[in-house]
């Protein structure tokens, strides 16, 4: 009991101390790519298209990194390049299947694209990636755009 008790404290305080940047993805560590690096402080600018010369620079040398296809979708789609942004979050997912982030964004690709059926298909999905009872940011934040949407629809 008292193994689970520390277990699910650590895990609170691992969801507490979650990123402080916006939506984006956690910074791995003082390796990180410093294209990645780079990106981030563009997509803070709001300067998307320099976030996405970083971030096609980043996948190039690291094509197996959830994160950086995850926020060059994320960049694509501020841009309105909803083809690229599409490539680049299922390519996320097809890396880390579970990838909040990843599938948070392309419910709001779907939104953009007036596709709620599948903006709700990735709610669906972040329910069973989110660690505690389908509760998490990416999830109320997807809810959230979706429940905006249908309303402006009605």
């Amino acid at each position: 009991m008292r193994r689970l008790m520390s277990a699910t404290i650590l895990m609170i305080g691992l969801v507490l101390s979650q990123s402080a940047f916006g939506d984006l993805p956690e910074p791995k560590g003082k390796n990180e790519n410093p294209n990645i690096v780079a990106a981030r402080k563009s997509i803070d600018s709001k300067d998307f298209k320099a976030a996405v010369g970083h971030l096609t620079k980043a996948v190039q040398e690291e094509p197996k990194n959830a994160d950086a296809h995850s926020m060059l979708g994320y960049s694509y789609r501020k841009l309105g390049t909803f083809d690229k942004s599409m490539e680049h979050y299922q390519t996320a997912l097809k890396i880390d299947s579970s990838h909040r982030y990843a599938h948070e964004y392309l419910g709001e690709l779907y939104l953009d694209m007036n596709q709620p059926d599948n903006a709700d298909k990735q709610l669906v999905a972040l329910k069973k990636a989110c660690p505690f009872f389908g509760k998490c940011e990416e999830y109320e934040d997807l809810k959230k755009a979706i429940d905006t949407f249908k309303a402006k629809k009605k």
